[in-house]
């Protein structure tokens, strides 16, 4: 991305914090912020996942294990000491899971809840009291449409996204008297590395696509715009939403395919 900020684009002097921001959809958030004037903390689990920051003004990169008890506290202390306070946390690490119900082992769904939804719950207490100090703030969530319906052998990330967005809506009226707005977005296919293997699968790619009502895959780019409006001030009066950004295949019923993409 370029190297040059806008001082007065719509978070201009906004101080973020955003996990998982070594690829993907959290890489494109953060360099949205950057590039519309924000201030922002960019944590990955090692330096090397966000070597992409090097000589980025105004972006800060943490490597950080989101699930450790206290990581997301030392996440908001290096944005106050860096930028002087707290206005947004985009809570986008994440892991994908598959296997069967009776194969896959219990440890491995630990694994997906406490990265999905424990580092999440982690990530809205440590930034509530860093946000209160600034009079309000705004929380966006990654979870997924698959957090909203079942797929075969994803049960333990289907579970993991469904109950991180329950979570988010229960925060939001927990901080809403505060002025601190809690939101989720749910992206359906999306390119970025965590679907490298699907992409790779034209036949499963062909299908993902084949039911979306747009007949194409999102990029990162796209979905990072939804988080850069819910994080805004713009989204003032939106809290405990639940955003599809997913080209419209959770509108389908599944019984047909939508119309093919006119050339």
């Amino acid at each position: 991305m370029s190297n040059e900020t806008s001082a007065s684009g719509r978070h201009a002097g906004r101080v973020a914090i955003v996990t998982g921001a070594g690829s993907g959809i959290g890489r494109s958030v953060a360099e949205l912020l950057v590039r519309e004037g924000g201030l922002v903390v960019a944590a990955d689990l090692t330096d090397e996942h966000l070597a992409w920051c090097s000589g980025i003004d105004h972006i800060v990169p943490a490597a950080a294990d989101v699930t450790a008890a206290d990581a997301n506290d030392a996440l908001v202390s290096l944005a106050v000491e860096s930028f002087g306070g707290l206005d947004a946390v985009v809570l986008n690490a994440g892991i994908s899971m598959s296997g069967s119900i009776e194969s896959l082992p219990m440890e491995d769904f630990d694994r997906a809840v406490d990265v999905n939804v424990r580092a999440v719950a982690r990530g809205i207490r440590a930034a509530a009291p860093a946000m209160r100090v600034r009079g309000g703030g705004a929380i966006a969530i990654t979870a997924s449409t698959s957090g909203q319906r079942g797929d075969p052998s994803m049960w333990a990330y289907n579970a993991s996204k469904a109950a991180v967005i329950n979570l988010a809506r229960s925060a939001a009226l927990d901080l809403g008297a505060e002025d601190i707005r809690v939101n989720v977005v749910c992206p359906g296919p999306t390119i970025t590395g965590m679907t490298e293997r699907l992409q790779e699968m034209p036949a499963a790619y062909e299908a993902l696509r084949r039911r979306t009502a747009r007949q194409q895959w999102a990029t990162a780019d796209e979905v990072a715009a939804v988080f850069g409006f819910l994080v805004s001030t713009e989204a003032a009066a939106v809290t405990g939403a639940v955003i599809n950004a997913d080209g419209g295949i959770s509108a389908n019923t599944g019984q047909f395919l939508p119309p093919e993409r006119l050339a």
